[in-house]
């Protein structure tokens, strides 16, 4: 039987406690995901949301190339090293960190860009998309980078224990599906495969990319 999840802010905690058991300072410091590049790289700065930012290597990446950004997550500390590499950085000015429940929180403007990279909240994935998506500004970018079902992913990677829950991973279809034709023009719609240092096989992960219309 899969084991479920609920993806609370105890769950995060845990998560990024145990990362390094005792030194959640020494957290994460992989850098950005290779997509936000690729699929931003052309965009004009200006304000951005990162949606469940984690220990904040997006945001830091957002905010060095120019953007102004609100890096939202549920766990504290998650958020407290990510303002650590900010400064490290030099961008902390560009950076807005905010602790909240995405489930419950939402801005008070819409943004340029709103990007989440593997964010799982607790509420069902699809329904957590879409209501991120109402926080673009007409002609502005979203960009969601997810984890590719495994029922499309069997043998791509997502084997040996080191898959997501089904509960946490969407498909290509599920995600263009909620972006009507009238209100998104979708630019991207691809599943990739990519190496990580310390693992045995390749995460498989949906990336779109889509630009509001209006």
């Amino acid at each position: 039987m899969t084991e479920q999840h609920e993806f609370d802010r105890d769950y995060w905690e845990r998560h990024w406690q145990q990362a390094h058991p005792g030194r959640p300072g020494a957290m994460s410091t992989s850098p950005a995901h290779p997509y936000l590049a690729r699929e931003t790289g052309g965009l004009s700065p200006g304000s951005a949301l990162d949606a469940g930012c984690g220990a904040g290597a997006e945001a830091i990446w957002l905010a060095s190339h120019g953007w102004q950004v609100t890096a939202v997550d549920i766990a504290p500390v998650a958020l407290a090293r990510a303002a650590e590499r900010a400064a490290e950085s030099g961008v902390s000015e560009r950076v807005r960190w905010v602790a909240a429940d995405l489930t419950a929180w939402a801005p008070e403007t819409p943004f340029d860009l709103v990007t989440t990279h593997y964010a799982h909240p607790a509420m069902p994935q699809l329904d957590f998309y879409q209501r991120i998506a109402g926080w673009v500004a007409p002609g502005g970018t979203l960009l969601i980078v997810g984890h590719l079902h495994s029922s499309e992913a069997t043998g791509h990677g997502h084997g040996h224990g080191h898959h997501p829950p089904d509960e946490a991973s969407v498909t290509l279809a599920d995600i263009t599906a909620g972006l009507d034709d009238a209100t998104w023009e979708i630019v991207t719609a691809e599943d990739h495969r990519r190496m990580m240092p310390g693992r045995e096989a390749p995460l498989a992960d949906v990336v779109v990319r889509a630009i509001r219309r209006r």
